[in-house]
C-alpha cells in the first residue's frame, strides 16, 4: 500500500504533518485517578457508552488503514483503560497487517494503567504490538492507592511491567507529577527505574478536561524535576528521536539509561504536534484540549467509500490550526476555564 493522488500525505495550516493516530478503544476504566476520572464525577451511577456506540475492530482497522495512507506511522491504543476492551490482541493483529505510505509496518503501542498487563502482555506481543506505556504515579503503595482511588496495589502494576519486559515489549513508564500529592516520589521513581532499560517520563500535571480541579500551583515544572534528579544522579540532555517527540530526553551521565520530561504546561510543543485522536465512539479530535470533534463513525456507518472517508480526514487535518498550550502559556492559566474541554478519559492521553 503506497500513497497516491487519491491519498496524499497531508499537512495542517501550520505545516505540521499527520504522523500519529491515537484511538480510544473504551471509555471505561477500573481506576479513579484523581487527575483523570475522579470518583466524585465517575461514580457508580456514571453512564458509559453502550457497546453499539463503540467503534468495532473492523471500523478501527479501516480508519487506521486510511490514516496510514495519509502519513500516519504510529498507532497508540488508549482509553479509558484499553486492556479492558475484550479481544484487544485481536485488534492489534488486525492493525499489524496495515502498512504505512512507504510500505513499513505500523508502530503499534498501548497506554495502560498496567492492571491487566501481566495477563495480556504475551498475547499483545504475539499479535504485533511493539511498545507499552504504563501509567505509574508512585512506588509508595499508600500514595499510589490514593491516586488511583480504588485501592489497587502498586505491586501488581510492577508485575505487569516485568511481564511486558519478559514478553519482549519495550516499556515506558509515565508519572504525572502533582505538587503536594506525589512530587516527593520523583527521586524514588528515578532510582527504581535507573538501569532497568525502561524509560521513565515525568509529565507536568495538565489542565485536561474540566473535572480534575486543575490549578497552576499544583504543577511541578519539568525544570524542577530535572534539577532534583541531577543533584543526586547527574543528567545530560540528548537529542530527540524524531521531530514532534513530546518528551525532552535526558540521560544519566554514568550510563544508567534515560528519562524524559513532558512539559505541556511550561514549555509548549504545539509547533511540532503531529497527533490526532479518535474517541471511543469515533469522533475525531485534532487537539487534546479540543472542545468538539468530527463524526467518523456516522460517516462510516452511512456507507461512505474509502475515498470519501480519506478525503474527510485529510480536509479536517488541512484546516487544523490548534495551539492551545501555546496560547495558554502566552496568556494566563485562567483561560483554561473559558470553555468546557473534552475529558482525557474520553479521547485518551
Amino acid at each position: 500500500m503506497g500513497s497516491s493522488p487519491d491519498y496524499p500525505l497531508v499537512r495542517d495550516a501550520r505545516g505540521r504533518a499527520l504522523r500519529d493516530l491515537r484511538i480510544s478503544v473504551t471509555d471505561r476504566c477500573n481506576f479513579r485517578c484523581v487527575y483523570c476520572m475522579p470518583k466524585e464525577i465517575f461514580g457508580r451511577d456514571f453512564q458509559y457508552l453502550p457497546k453499539s456506540s463503540l467503534l468495532t475492530f473492523e471500523e478501527i482497522t479501516r480508519l487506521a488503514g486510511i490514516a496510514a495512507l495519509h502519513g500516519v506511522e504510529k498507532i497508540r491504543l488508549t482509553g479509558g483503560e484499553p486492556l479492558l476492551r475484550v479481544g484487544l490482541p485481536d485488534l492489534v493483529g488486525m492493525l499489524s497487517a496495515i502498512r504505512t505510505s512507504d510500505g513499513h509496518p505500523l508502530d503499534i503501542a498501548v497506554t495502560t494503567n498496567g492492571s491487566a498487563l501481566a495477563h495480556l502482555a504475551p498475547a499483545l506481543k504475539e499479535a504485533g504490538m511493539s511498545r507499552v506505556t504504563v501509567s505509574l504515579d508512585s512506588l509508595d503503595n499508600a500514595t499510589f492507592t490514593a491516586m488511583n482511588d480504588v485501592d489497587f496495589p502498586v505491586s501488581r502494576v510492577l508485575k505487569g511491567i516485568d511481564a511486558a519486559r519478559d514478553a519482549g515489549l519495550a516499556v515506558k513508564v509515565n508519572m504525572v507529577v502533582k505538587r503536594g500529592f506525589n512530587d516527593q516520589d520523583i527521586l524514588p521513581m528515578a532510582r527504581h527505574f535507573k538501569g532497568t532499560g525502561h524509560i521513565l517520563r515525568f509529565i507536568e500535571y495538565m489542565d485536561v478536561g474540566s473535572t480534575n480541579g486543575w490549578t497552576m500551583n499544583e504543577v511541578v515544572p519539568s525544570a524542577d524535576v530535572i534539577a532534583r534528579i541531577t543533584a543526586e544522579m547527574p543528567l545530560e540532555v540528548i537529542v530527540p528521536n524524531y521531530s514532534g517527540e513530546t518528551a525532552a530526553r535526558w540521560r544519566y551521565q554514568d550510563g544508567g539509561g534515560e528519562i524524559g520530561v513532558i512539559s505541556s504546561v511550561t514549555q509548549s510543543f504545539c509547533g511540532s504536534c503531529t497527533r490526532v485522536r479518535v474517541s471511543t465512539e469515533g469522533r475525531l479530535f485534532t487537539c487534546l484540549f479540543a472542545t468538539e470533534g468530527h463524526d467518523l463513525r456516522g460517516l462510516m456507518r452511512s456507507g461512505c467509500s474509502d475515498e470519501q472517508l480519506g478525503g474527510f480526514l485529510a480536509n479536517i487535518w488541512r484546516a487544523r490550526d490548534d495551539r492551545y498550550s501555546e496560547l495558554r502559556s502566552a496568556q494566563t492559566p485562567s483561560m483554561t476555564g473559558r470553555a468546557k474541554k473534552i475529558e482525557m478519559s474520553y479521547i485518551g492521553g
